[in-house]
């Protein structure tokens, strides 16, 4: 028995079912390499799901942690607040869009900014209905998961969710939806089930995570916003896998020149260490009252230190501009084998930056979801040592996050990789 296959059978007896996981149990990593507990080397193109933009174990990183841990690990910023939380909150301010001023909160994870950034837009505008998308993730709590735009496994056998939260479709071209198609269900949606004057916000992913990398095009983005302004509605932005340099710009939202009033953060924030932030319009950001918002962990010293050096690394190794080289190269080649003949599984190759992905079909003329392929892919490159991940409303779609600080070669080694786990997986699939 591999330790690999001894920890997989422990993990079955200790640990909820619920918890997904992969069979690779990692002992090490540095950058965008990850190695076992069998000793079998891995390039990552997980990145922790789009948390270590920064690479595993950052040397600046490390240092500014190992720093932090000699003067305190926790003191709660409830009780004893301390001057890595309040620059962390300057930069922030200063780093995201809008020309406005701006407060920012921080807590530990994803949905618990996205949770808090709710309930500043309610206490703000005084409404409670919020509007989210299909295909959409914001999280795993009661709320989060009624914002999610999928079912299964995010609300699946859970019960009732929050009420007044609507969904509408989000643009998707494979599927057939338009700006206009999705801009036509929202006006409908406030016509016919939520009045605007009830909603409190709106919330969108610039470039949807889990729900398959689809990119939001400029003019819906745009879009909302207008409507947001004519009804009084808060626009956030969950820059949660988007942000922090990885589509090529620091946030995502940047893209398409529009402001939202809340932008929730998390992942790529700091380096690997649990962190969150909810940064946006002051007015909104202090509409809570006092103590309504925080928590015993939020802004956890060491997570602070880490997103403080994460900012300073994004800017001195100009990680945005490394996001989109990276971008590039990878869409350059996925783009090449799609083109060949016999390739025509792969529907479609898209993405912002460093933010990529491929979507598998049975065919181009339909577009149905070839999920199969997909397992099948994933599995190939695991095996030939490289660690991808699915995404999709269908689970068709692979995703690929490399570190923004891969080197070049472990990024065609990883490349020659994928194609060599495609081609194999086709034609294990055409000879079956």
């Amino acid at each position: 028995m591999t330790n690999a296959q001894e920890m997989l059978a422990r993990r079955e007896k200790s640990v909820a079912h619920g918890v997904g996981t992969r069979k690779i149990y990692a002992k090490k990593a540095l950058n965008s390499e990850l190695w076992d507990v069998d000793g079998k080397r891995y390039i990552d193109f997980a990145a922790g799901i789009a948390v270590n933009n920064t690479g595993h174990c950052h040397p600046k990183i490390m240092s500014a942690v190992a720093q932090q841990s000699e003067q305190f690990v926790h003191t709660c910023f409830h009780v004893a607040p301390f001057e890595g939380y309040l620059d962390l909150a300057e930069r922030l301010n200063a780093s995201t869009p809008g020309d406005f001023d701006k407060k920012t909160m921080l807590v530990t994870t994803g949905v618990e900014a996205v949770e808090n950034a709710i309930k500043m837009a309610r206490a703000h505008t005084g409404r409670s209905g919020v509007i989210a998308f299909s295909g959409a993730f914001h999280g795993r709590t009661l709320l989060g998961m009624a914002l999610c735009g999928k079912v299964n496994p995010y609300k699946k056998n859970f019960g009732a969710m929050p009420p007044e939260i609507m969904h509408v479709p989000f643009p998707n071209h494979m599927n057939g939806v338009s700006v206009d198609d999705s801009l036509a269900a929202l006006t409908n949606t406030l016509q016919s089930s939520i009045d605007p004057e009830r909603v409190a916000a709106i919330i969108v992913e610039p470039v949807q995570g889990e729900g398959g990398f689809n990119v939001a095009p400029p003019a819906f983005l745009k879009k909302l916003r207008e409507i947001c302004d004519t009804h009084g509605i808060m626009l956030i932005a969950d820059e949660i896998q988007s942000g922090v340099a990885r589509t090529g710009k620091l946030f995502a939202f940047e893209h398409s020149n529009v402001v939202p009033d809340l932008m929730v953060m998390a992942k790529g924030l700091a380096g690997g260490f649990p962190l969150s932030a909810v940064t946006g319009r002051a007015e909104v950001v202090d509409a809570a009252p006092v103590g309504g918002i925080g928590g015993t962990y939020a802004g956890n010293p060491l997570a602070v230190a880490a997103a403080n050096a994460v900012f300073q690394i994004v800017e001195e190794e100009q990680l945005c501009a490394r996001a989109t080289e990276i971008g590039d190269k990878i869409k350059s080649r996925l783009t090449a084998i799609a083109d060949r003949t016999g390739m025509e599984a792969i529907g479609d190759v898209r993405g912002l930056g460093a933010m990529v992905a491929f979507e598998l079909v049975t065919d181009r003329d339909t577009n149905a979801p070839n999920a199969a392929l997909t397992g099948a892919i994933i599995a190939e490159a695991e095996n030939r040592g490289l660690i991808i991940l699915p995404c999709g409303a269908h689970g068709n779609v692979v995703r690929l996050l490399p570190p923004l600080t891969i080197p070049m070669a472990h990024l065609d080694e990883a490349l020659d990789i994928l194609e060599a786990a495609i081609v194999s997986s086709l034609q294990s699939q055409s000879n079956a």
